[in-house]
């Protein structure tokens, strides 16, 4: 036991509950820090608070109050309900002036802005453009058009898509031109083909007229394969189904009546509203084309032949959306 004194007055202790200091060295009480639960206020902040003020005596707590300025706008908070028991440096002290602080910037932009974010000011009414109004009500229509046809689309192309394809054709001579066209468009565009027309009509094919065709020399077919740049059994082929062509006509009083008897001499109506749903063939496209191979017909595959029952209006597949799909009905 050891004695010692505690507060002046001698008490006696175990030696165990002494801890020995060694000479020279001092314990120093640890010093606590704050740990803010938000970033420190930057000195340079639009709103220069004090913080030093922020905990007022309980006589002035009523009383006190904070003024925030601005360049143009000032704020005054009241204080009276922030808590008194709060001391300066605590985290609660400090979540009590970034709480402050949010609430001073917020009244400074509702002040500057407005609670709303736009107001409709009458100096920004313009009056309205009729011809702009045109111009949309036609870009408008443009949109509303197959969705294969876009802005990019070749003015002859769109040309063929508002004026014929799916249009029921019954002209002989039209049907033989639109079946050499499909089948020549393999591999290729629509837009390609469809620049070559003319020269197909004019000067390889004598208008598409299948007697004329039919009588066409080995000479001829080769000078059609080099001027228009074409396979030379493709050119054959065509010539082989102008041959057909008349055999049909023969059974059949023309080739109109032959290939509308497949859909009842009615157009058949779909009703698809993307590109993506329409087929690249059908059941009654591969009817069709088993048909005509069995009748000696070359390059009028499923794929070819729907290519042609679309273009020579044998089947509707304008989109829904598209003005010519009602139109043609």
């Amino acid at each position: 036991m050891c004695n010692s004194k505690i507060n002046g007055r001698p008490v006696l202790q175990p030696a165990g509950n002494r801890v020995p200091i060694e000479p020279g060295r001092m314990t120093k009480k640890p010093i606590l820090k704050p740990i803010h639960s938000s970033p420190p206020l930057s000195p340079k902040s639009p709103l220069n608070l004090n913080t030093e003020k922020s905990v007022t005596s309980p006589a002035n707590v009523q009383k006190a109050s904070k003024k925030y300025s601005n360049s143009n706008v000032s704020v005054v908070l009241p204080l009276d309900s922030f808590s008194t028991d709060t001391a300066p440096g605590s985290i609660a002290a400090a979540q009590r002036e970034q709480a402050l602080l949010m609430h001073a910037q917020r009244k400074m932009k509702i002040a500057h802005y407005g609670r709303t974010h736009a107001k409709l000011e009458a100096s920004k009414i313009v009056p309205i453009d009729h011809s702009s109004a045109n111009a949309t009500v036609l870009s408008t229509h443009e949109e509303k058009r197959c969705s294969f046809i876009t802005p990019n689309s070749d003015p002859i192309y769109v040309a063929y898509h508002d004026e014929e394809w799916g249009v029921p054709v019954h002209d002989d001579k039209m049907l033989f031109e639109l079946l050499v066209l499909t089948g020549a468009q393999v591999g290729l565009d629509w837009t390609t083909i469809l620049k070559k027309r003319n020269d197909f009509r004019s000067e390889a094919f004598a208008g598409f007229d299948a007697e004329t065709v039919s009588k066409f020399t080995e000479r001829r077919i080769a000078a059609i394969s080099i001027n228009q740049g074409m396979d030379l059994g493709r050119v054959r082929g065509i010539i082989d189904n102008a041959k057909r062509i008349l055999e049909v006509k023969k059974e059949f009083g023309s080739l109109d009546k032959y290939l509308w008897s497949f859909v009842n001499y009615n157009p058949i109506i779909t009703n698809y509203k993307s590109c993506r749903k329409i087929p690249v063939k059908t059941s009654k496209s591969e009817t069709i084309s088993k048909d005509l191979v069995r009748r000696g017909f070359r390059f009028v595959g499923p794929t070819v032949i729907h290519s042609f029952m679309q273009a020579a209006g044998l089947t509707n597949d304008h989109l829904l959306h598209c003005p010519r799909h009602k139109l043609i009905n």
